[in-house]
């Protein structure tokens, strides 16, 4: 039987070598050049084309390329009998963090300012607040979300963090749900995204949310592109509602040249490489996955369709 790979803007050979690392015997085909469509039993994807799945009539799993699976969801034709399951994997957690504290350490040592007066030749020193007066706000406590919550704690920061249902994270103060979203938001110095993109989260980050943080609040998206009205961050922005904003994904990728956002004074724009997945790393999940589905037997990191995560 089958792994098919099928991705649209991903390299698949660093997948292929990966996987036969792991167990050079299994068959391995990348769309859209498989031998034998009905062969194929296990489906690895990221961002597929819309309806291809229906091409394999003995699928019985989908894996994504990484820990989201919006993209999986976005096909109208998903077969949507099928288990779903997301990689979860430590390297992703860790490459979050790095990229988070970064953002994190940007505006609270305000280079965000320094580089403004870099470009009027201004010298002029600023004192930053203790480490402790800095309120960070963890928007998704998940398996990424919680272990940059955590380790942000540990480096002395005042974190607290907001999901959908009550989690518990040492040094961390949770909050849950729509009834403690506002006392969560007037908190938060700095405000990071993470969370999953569903029809609850999509615009999420808008203006009515913007008003609702400490004026001057500095916005770190790193979840989806979706989650973001675009439009209200501009004016948010304009307004002085927000101080800056770091984004690291965004609706339309690579992001259009003619995108205001390109050339804003106060946004910080990387190309969605918050944390990239290593093939070699979740290589071993991927087959374990797939030995599991052959067995009949409960998969590792299998999604909840109905929640979207």
């Amino acid at each position: 039987m089958t792994i098919a790979i099928i991705c649209t803007d991903r390299d698949p050979e660093p997948w292929v070598a990966a996987l036969h690392e792991c167990d050079p015997t299994l068959d391995i085909q990348v769309w859209p050049d498989e031998r034998k469509k009905a062969d194929v039993e296990f489906a690895l994807c990221w961002k597929h084309p819309e309806g291809v799945l229906r091409d394999y009539p003995n699928l019985r799993c989908v894996s994504s390329m990484g820990a989201g699976i919006d993209h999986l969801l976005k096909d109208a034709f998903f077969p949507k009998h099928l288990p779903v399951v997301r990689l979860v994997d430590p390297l992703l957690a860790q490459g979050m963090f790095e990229y988070i504290c970064t953002a994190v350490m940007y505006y609270f040592r305000e280079f965000d300012i320094y580089q403004a007066q870099q470009r009027q030749f201004c010298w002029q020193q600023h004192f930053p607040r203790s480490v402790t007066k800095m309120i960070v706000g963890m928007m998704g406590l998940g398996q990424l979300g919680g272990y940059s919550a955590k380790r942000l704690a540990t480096m002395g920061f005042d974190v607290i963090g907001w999901s959908r249902s009550q989690k518990v994270i040492p040094g961390v103060k949770a909050y849950a749900g729509e009834a403690q979203l506002d006392s969560f938001l007037c908190q938060a110095d700095i405000l990071i995204c993470l969370l999953p993109l569903t029809d609850q989260t999509c615009g999420i980050l808008n203006l009515e949310l913007f008003s609702k943080l400490p004026k001057g609040a500095c916005l770190v998206n790193v979840a989806r592109g979706e989650n973001l009205v675009e439009e209200d961050l501009l004016t948010a922005l304009a307004d002085g509602l927000l101080r800056g904003a770091c984004l690291d994904v965004f609706r339309e990728e690579p992001l259009p040249a003619e995108h205001p956002f390109w050339g804003h004074e106060k946004i910080l724009i990387t190309p969605h490489c918050s944390s990239v997945t290593d093939p070699r790393s979740v290589a071993p999940q991927i087959v374990q996955n797939y030995r599991l589905m052959r067995g009949s037997m409960p998969l590792l990191n299998q999604v909840d369709m109905l929640r979207g995560y």
